[in-house]
C-alpha cells in the first residue's frame, strides 16, 4: 500500500512567494518594490527565498527604522498564516492612521 498518496505536495518556496505577492496586490494601501512592501512610504515587509523556505520580515508597526519580526514559512499553511497576519496588521495600521 502506498502511504505517499495522502502526503501533501512538496513545498516550493519560489511558487509560494509568487502566490503571496499576488495576494498582497489586493491590499491597495501597500506598494511593492522588488521584494519589499511599503505603507505610506515606510517599508513594512520584506520577502526572500532562502534554503528551501520563504523568509519574511514584518514590521511590528510602520516607522522609519521599524522593529522587525522574522517569520520562516516551510509549508503552505505557514504562508497562509503569514498572509492573514499581514492583512490584519495593514488593516490595523490604516485604521490607526490620522
Amino acid at each position: 500500500m502506498n502511504d505517499d498518496f495522502f502526503a501533501p505536495p512538496a513545498f516550493k518556496p519560489d511558487e509560494a512567494l509568487l502566490q503571496l505577492k499576488r495576494a498582497l496586490r489586493d491590499i491597495r494601501s501597500l506598494s511593492e518594490r522588488a521584494n519589499a512592501y511599503s505603507l505610506q512610504g515606510q517599508t513594512v515587509l520584506t520577502l526572500r527565498v532562502e534554503e528551501g523556505k520563504l523568509c519574511a520580515r514584518l514590521a511590528k508597526r510602520p516607522a522609519h527604522s521599524p522593529e522587525w519580526e522574522s517569520r520562516d514559512c516551510k509549508n503552505s499553511a505557514e504562508v497562509r498564516g503569514l498572509q492573514d497576519e499581514i492583512k490584519r496588521r495593514v488593516a490595523r495600521w490604516t485604521d490607526e492612521a490620522p
